[in-house]
């Protein structure tokens, strides 16, 4: 059943949204490969190996993985040193955060994997 969906988490999915899109329209602009972007799109997904560790552990690689800071970071200093692939690589990033943001996934809880800032999924 789906949960109820209240504004502001309307416009986090509608923000998800927006990011996803983006950045596959700018991968594409910048003529990335579809088989890289295929390849490397659930790798930030593999930061949930740390909830083999523990729910602290986990909750922290899964969140350090899924914020848009690291990708923001990544998308600049790609930018300034004029390296494409890691301009590619940082807008698979971003389009993955979206991705899961579009669905209802969110940053974890170090309560349990299943809650999130947007809802227990």
């Amino acid at each position: 059943m789906f949960a109820r969906l209240s504004l502001p988490r309307l416009l986090l999915h509608l923000e998800g949204l927006f990011v996803f899109a983006a950045a596959i329209a700018a991968f594409a602009h910048l003529g990335g490969n579809g088989w890289l972007f295929a390849a490397l799109l659930l790798v930030p997904d593999l930061s949930a190996l740390g909830y083999f560790v523990n729910k602290e552990v986990g909750s922290v690689m899964y969140n350090a993985a899924h914020t848009y800071t690291g990708p923001g970071v990544l998308l600049a200093v790609g930018l300034a040193m004029q390296q494409p692939l890691v301009v590619l690589i940082a807008l698979i990033w971003l389009a993955h955060i979206g991705m899961d943001r579009t669905v209802g996934y969110g940053l974890k809880y170090p309560s349990a994997f299943k809650d999130t800032h947007l809802q227990r999924v």
